[in-house]
């Protein structure tokens, strides 16, 4: 109740809005702050801004919150926010997209990416089966495209939240 933590809630994303296909059951949760998430994983702060080459079995978990921490940041300040994440319900099945956002009628898939590199399979799933035209990508790349993604660099929430 003190805003410590915020859920990120699991969409079916078949519609809008997000939240009438929500599970309340399947949530991952978001501390609200990255510096309270370091000191709780025992992560020194200096090792993550000062090394080039620091690398971190939860450096993927830091950059998921401080994207989710951002949207939050230039969200409405008239609306609630409500953060929804969407993974494919097949048993056996490991796809997952980050976030789902709801922007006027569009669903729009988001993937986090703590690095330059990494698949985007979950992502292209989401898209081939929600029919969905355009999906998005924040990681350390430069703003850059491939296919039906956009890639915007993880510094640069803002400019993803205004296009």
């Amino acid at each position: 109740m003190a805003g410590l933590v915020i859920p990120v809630t699991h969409s079916a994303a078949n519609g809008i809005p997000l939240g009438a296909q929500s599970d309340s059951g399947k949530r991952k949760m978001l501390l609200y702050d990255t510096g309270i998430l370091q000191r709780a994983l025992g992560l020194p702060l200096s090792d993550l801004l000062l090394n080039s080459d620091f690398e971190s079995i939860n450096k993927g978990a830091i950059a998921e919150l401080f994207a989710g921490l951002e949207m939050l940041k230039y969200s409405n300040p008239f609306v609630p926010p409500d953060l929804f994440y969407w993974h494919k319900e097949t048993p056996g099945s490991n796809a997952e997209v980050d976030y789902v956002i709801q922007r006027l009628t569009d669903i729009i898939p988001l993937e986090v990416k703590s690095s330059r590199q990494g698949s985007m399979q979950s992502l292209y799933v989401f898209l081939r089966e929600k029919n969905c035209g355009k999906g998005f990508r924040l990681s350390l790349e430069n703003f850059s495209s491939f296919n039906e993604i956009d890639v915007f660099p993880l510094y640069a929430v803002s400019n993803f939240i205004n296009t």
